[in-house]
């Protein structure tokens, strides 16, 4: 039963002075983080800009490219400086590759980093050989121009996707920094909220945030746990009963009994399942790296067959070597580098236009092959806020509707915005009452018209013994809508239900999954007859109600456990580490920043038919990069033989000038093809 309270609407404009006060000292590290992404995003465009400066003079000096454009500008010692140039592009823009192929070959698993660095070292071990008379030609140009596009490429994919991931630091901004202490004398002085110790007395005042677990010893007063457990509207609590750090106290004032502290606390437990989750979320290689993990091994092995068929037929070691390495050099496309980071630029650009902020690339390719989603309900398939959805009265409804809205005008309750907000679209004039109070925890009276007007709970109707329709009454109950009486000189005039409204863009959203295919859930802290009353009408496939945030994140494990791909829709804190755990979490733009930092989409127009958008964006984003991947290979598939010599015994062998002229082809078809991309 939700009581109908009033509540003072004044205060409401001091309570958010606390969200910006909060200690950052536990989440340096994920700040630091943060300025790491953006250091490496400005690292790869330094590296990027100094190396294309260099490769000008390298592609001048480079004999290769001289005869390819039939001139002559060879001079004295011109090897010793090209060497020099090339050494400063190998090292200086080479060492994010270098570094690279490391990390992935302690980790046992090859990919773009180890494919880009064992065709950069293998032409710069040639090359440097070239310098001293040890080989017949150098490959300094290819070199140089692989690091420049495998620096643009990488640049361009960090820059158009931040994964930096804030939710631990915006939970911590949910605490208040201070609390009040009573100390034995029933004196009050704010001390830190991390100085508070187990049964410690603490005052919550009107509107503060409450600053730790506890429980209830005098006062009584509503509080907003909405942010935190989902439920829908305030909830009236009074001696005795639990309140939760973070939520929002509502009119009255709390002597509270501190119970959780530190890490025992309900957000610090949040706090944890969202940091588990995002330690443990799968490190997905995303398309090209896998390619480039395939390409690698394909590179190795055809690069020493190449070297030990020539030998074996009898060639000198330094043209089998120069077999190898051009078939090792090959199998790195330039193109390999831009096929994905170019989609995904386009890709993340479009997605930002049509409202969708694409923040994990990995679990956004995998949107294509989701088999279920959960979505959260208070928020996100409803709108949040008490909408009226019956009138029962044997009087006329107008003029309920007129009286009831007179009085709610003046309380700042979720019941009184839905009641103002009914009247307000039935363009019914309201007045101003003459007299009002509050009866605390049974609702509102006061004078409208010289009427005496009460909208009051269920439990003070069947207190005063008066008569109603209980058959509707009951049939509204069971639909977990929240029902108050409207009463006029001291008779019964009629019932208002009220419920948190579903947003017809959910009912869009639901009938298009469904016809995808995908199943739809729904997952909610909310009381059960209100989630089976939302998931009737909008034909939900299951509904899992008075789940707790921990539970939210165990319910998301066993959904996938039964092995299918799933999302998470939502916008609270309760919603946080389901999010992280999904396989794809997608946050509601309109939700708290908790939920936005642990998603990997955001829907910045906070609407439920965006999810079936992102579907399809992957998805076409997915078949954009397989094509510019066969582009891309397609090089290699015609390259790589020709470079390891398979039609020598007639006479085509593919040299290295005419290498260049096919890779290059190759990459501009990939960017001219990415541009393409529309859905």
């Amino acid at each position: 039963m939700h009581n109908h309270t009033e509540h003072d609407h004044n205060h409401h404009h001091g309570h958010h002075h606390d969200h910006h006060e909060h200690d950052h000292g536990r989440h340096d590290q994920h700040e630091g983080h943060h300025h790491h992404h953006e250091h490496m995003i400005e690292d790869f465009k330094k590296r990027f800009y100094i190396s294309l400066i260099l490769t000008v003079p390298i592609l001048i000096l480079s004999p290769m490219i001289q005869d390819f454009i039939g001139v002559n500008w060879r001079f004295t010692g011109d090897i010793y400086l090209l060497s020099a140039l090339a050494t400063v592009v190998f090292f200086y823009g080479g060492w994010p590759f270098l570094t690279g192929m490391v990390d992935e070959l302690k980790q046992k698993n090859p990919g773009m980093m180890t494919l880009i660095a064992l065709a950069i070292v293998v032409a710069y071990g040639y090359s440097s050989l070239s310098v001293f008379g040890l080989a017949e030609q150098n490959f300094y140009w290819e070199l140089a121009t692989l690091i420049d596009i495998m620096l643009l490429g990488h640049w361009i994919e960090m820059r158009s996707v931040m994964q930096a991931s804030n939710a631990l630091e915006e939970l911590a901004k949910l605490m208040p920094n201070e609390a009040h202490l009573i100390d034995e004398n029933g004196n009050t002085r704010d001390v830190s909220v991390s100085e508070l110790k187990q049964d410690d007395h603490i005052l919550i005042k009107p509107g503060e945030k409450v600053p730790a677990d506890g429980e209830i010893m005098r006062g009584e007063s509503e509080i907003d746990e909405s942010m935190l457990t989902g439920e829908s509207i305030p909830i009236t609590k009074q001696k005795g009963d639990e309140v939760i750090g973070g939520s929002v106290n509502g009119e009255g004032a709390l002597t509270v009994a501190v119970k959780k502290t530190g890490e025992e606390s309900f957000l610090n437990q949040v706090v944890n399942l969202v940091r588990e989750a995002q330690e443990s979320k799968s490190r997905t290689q995303d398309l090209s790296n896998r390619a480039a993990k395939w390409l690698f091994y394909i590179a190795l092995a055809v690069g020493a067959v190449t070297l030990v068929v020539w030998l074996s037929l009898g060639y000198p070691f330094a043209y089998a070597l120069e077999r190898m390495v051009t078939v090792m050099i090959i199998a790195c496309p330039h193109a390999l580098g831009l096929a994905a980071p170019l989609v995904v630029a386009v890709s993340t650009s479009l997605s930002a236009k049509k409202g969708l902020l694409i923040r994990n690339r990995a679990s956004f390719e995998g949107a294509r092959q989701l088999e279920a989603v959960i979505f959260d309900k208070t928020g996100t398939l409803t709108e949040g806020a008490f909408g009226v959805t019956d009138i029962i009265s044997e009087k006329s409804e107008e003029e309920l509707l007129k009286l009831a809205a007179s009085l709610e005008s003046h309380s700042d309750h979720p019941i009184a915005h839905g009641i103002v907000k009914e009247a307000q679209e039935r363009e019914i004039k309201y007045s101003e009452p003459e007299a009002f109070e509050s009866l605390t925890g049974k609702g509102l009276a006061g004078t409208v018209e010289g009427q005496s007007v009460q909208i009051v709970s269920p439990g003070y109707v069947r207190n005063k013994d008066l008569p109603y329709d209980e058959e509707s009454f009951q049939k509204l109950s069971e639909e977990g809508k929240t029902v108050v009486f409207v009463i006029v000189d001291d008779e019964l005039y009629g019932m208002i239900a009220l419920a948190d409204q579903i947003r017809e863009s959910s009912r869009a959203a639901i009938k298009k999954l469904k016809e995808m295919g995908i199943e739809t859930m729904m997952l909610t802290g909310d009381n059960r007859r209100v989630a089976e009353w939302v998931g009737k009408q909008l034909h939900l496939d299951d509904i899992y109600a008075e789940v707790l945030p921990h539970d939210k994140s165990d319910k998301v494990k066993e959904i996938k456990g039964k092995g299918l791909k799933v999302a998470m829709t939502g916008d609270g804190v309760n919603d946080a580490p389901a999010l992280a755990n999904a396989d794809l979490g997608i946050a509601i733009g309109a939700g708290t920043d908790v939920a936005v930092e642990s998603a990997d989409v955001v829907l910045v127009r906070s609407n439920p038919a965006d999810v079936v958008s992102i579907i399809e964006m992957s998805k076409a984003t997915y078949r954009k990069m397989i094509q510019n991947l066969w582009w891309a290979a397609g090089y290699n598939i015609v390259a790589i033989p020709l470079a390891a010599g398979i039609l020598a015994p007639w006479g085509i062998i593919l040299s290295p000038a005419v290498g260049a002229v096919l890779m290059s082809l190759s990459t501009v078809i990939v960017a001219i093809n990415a541009k393409l991309f529309k859905v």
